[in-house]
């Protein structure tokens, strides 16, 4: 029977870096773990970031009962703001990421009609006919947690974002007990993050950073600015307290930035001495070699602070000689190439810049391989299906849980939107929902088949060029030549000669048609296709074509 099947759908977050997002179905009833964005390439003109297909959930929104977050990453909530009004379920998150949701919702005008959630770990809920117990687990944010389901098949173990660090700067290290606990009743199946599956070894503490940060912070002549993930509240403490530690006042530039550092402070995660935090304003007329900036903008996100900055358009704050930019962050799979055109502007206006490849100033969130192996020997799943990475990160990930005891059968390496079903004795895909990309811009959520994206690339790759004539409302005439304008197409010195061409072409055109020239969309579409022709004879390339035509 159905209910006898318990579904695993990914909607993001496999074959990518970003926009995790898994539903758990089991009968009629769903829970949803994280709702994350994924920032866009260079490919994706005007995109602010791409959030997950969930047409399959608001198609199936009675059945969904709950939206579980494991931590406050963007990658994991930054689509909440699109995702729960949609949906109207109750959210679960520990107290930080509640508090950085709340912030985002607020932000979008989304607070209060969402249902918001604080846990604790080890105190068990239900949610419909699932148990959910959040537990602890380490990463490069506090309060991220790991989440045991438990549903009338057996225990599923969602590991969120994890690494195996012994000396966290919150000093809540990754919770064995619950797991070991968890473990001895038998689980099903193991979701775990595969970031970093091919790195041998262990990931480093988070604590060396905070030690690089105190030596660069205590050797710097000038001004610092820290920029990392607005989200990053272990690496504002660390920040904070090498600046309190040689008196240095700390101002901090991005909204995001600074509404999350407010709500941490509030809720007791950030410890701030009095008149540690001063206004950008107050900053500027103090000596240099007595501030540190934290800003957001370590991903070269075109208009976050550090970018800005960078490219001598902020308002507020201008690099001077001597200045020492520390970029806190590594970047994300597709964005090297604007954070190194970043770090070049910043050195052009004079500034020193340390980042991840020549200073230890950033630390990953993620396990290793030693890790990795670890948390698989201590769950001892029947199942296994790695999450969170791109696709060779997701295989590694299973022969890794196949070197240590998984049956390679009972290890499932999964594309978004592919609907694995379980049984107790075995497993199978058995078909596929919609898991597209849906891309944001501002208010506008489109689709990936859409033109929009098209038109654009085509735009910013050929240019366009805009025909223009005036008819007479009686004849059809052209009362003038008619005009011609470019831009991104040619150079304006190549032009003239190329633009009198196109010109004359049009002017026999309409003659040719006399009154029928008054059939305007007919007309357009015919000079459209004319002109396209002739400047691909001439220059062989293809840019949009605009026909204005108006009657007088």
């Amino acid at each position: 029977m159905a209910r006898d099947r318990l579904r695993i759908i990914p909607l993001g977050g496999l074959g990518e870096i970003g926009r995790n997002m898994m539903a758990v179905e089991y009968g009629n009833e769903i829970v949803v773990i994280d709702a994350g964005v994924l920032f866009p390439d260079e490919n994706m003109p005007g995109v602010d970031f791409i959030i997950p297909d969930i047409t399959y959930l608001v198609e199936n929104k009675e059945k969904v009962k709950a939206v579980l977050i494991t931590h406050g990453h963007e990658d994991h909530t930054g689509a909440l703001p699109y995702v729960l009004p949609e949906l109207g379920a109750p959210l679960y998150a520990s107290r930080l990421t509640h508090g950085l949701i709340a912030v985002k919702l607020r932000e979008h005008g989304h607070l209060k009609t969402s249902r918001l959630n604080v846990v604790e770990p080890h105190q068990p809920f239900k949610v419909g006919g699932f148990r959910v117990e959040f537990f602890r687990v380490c990463h490069s944010i506090p309060d991220a947690m790991g989440i045991a389901l438990t549903t009338p098949l057996g225990t599923i173990i969602h590991t969120g974002d994890f690494k195996i660090d012994h000396t966290p700067v919150d000093g809540q290290p990754t919770d064995f007990l619950k797991l070991a606990e968890l473990a001895s009743r038998g689980v099903l199946l193991l979701c775990s993050d595969s970031t970093y599956a091919e790195v041998e070894g262990y990931t480093l503490s988070e604590r060396v950073v905070g030690e690089a940060l105190d030596h660069f912070i205590a050797q710097a002549e000038g001004r610092v600015m820290v920029a990392t993930f607005a989200s990053l509240i272990s690496r504002m403490q660390q920040v904070i307290d090498a600046a309190v530690k040689y008196g240095r006042k700390v101002a901090v530039v991005g909204r995001s930035m600074s509404n999350n550092l407010n709500m941490a402070i509030n809720m007791g995660y950030l410890d701030v001495p009095p008149d540690t935090i001063v206004s950008l304003n107050e900053a500027t007329r103090l000596p240099r070699n007595q501030v540190v900036i934290l800003a957001t903008g370590s991903q070269g996100e075109p208009t976050s602070a550090l970018v800005r900055i960078a490219n001598g358009e902020h308002q507020d704050v201008e690099i001077e000689q001597g200045d020492l930019v520390v970029i806190s962050a590594s970047p994300i799979p597709g964005n090297e190439t604007v954070v190194s055109k970043t770090i070049d502007n910043l050195y052009r206006r004079g500034a020193k810049v340390l980042y991840s490849r020549i200073g230890l100033v950033h630390v990953h969130g993620h396990g290793s391989r030693e890790e990795l192996k670890l948390m698989l020997n201590l769950v001892r799943p029947k199942f296994f299906v790695p999450v969170h990475g791109e696709h060779r990160h997701l295989v590694t990930h299973a022969a890794l849980a196949q070197e240590v005891g998984v049956p390679p059968e009972n290890t499932f390496v999964l594309d978004d939107g592919d609907v694995l079903e379980l049984t107790e004795e075995e497993g199978r895909v058995v078909g596929q929902v919609p898991a597209e990309y849906m891309y944001v811009d501002g208010q506008r959520v489109w689709a990936k088949g859409g033109q929009v994206l098209d038109e654009r690339t085509k735009l910013s790759r050929d240019g366009v060029v805009v025909v223009s004539a005036v008819l007479d409302r009686e004849t059809g005439e052209a009362l003038k030549s008619p005009k011609v304008a470019s831009s991104g197409f040619v150079g304006r010195g190549e032009t003239q000669e190329l633009f009198e061409k196109v010109s004359e072409m049009v002017q026999t055109l309409l003659d040719q048609r006399g009154k029928r020239a008054l059939e305007l969309d007919k007309v357009k579409a015919e000079v459209n296709s004319a002109v396209s022709d002739l400047l691909y004879k001439e220059t062989r390339r293809r840019p949009t074509v605009l026909t204005l035509l108006d009657r007088v």
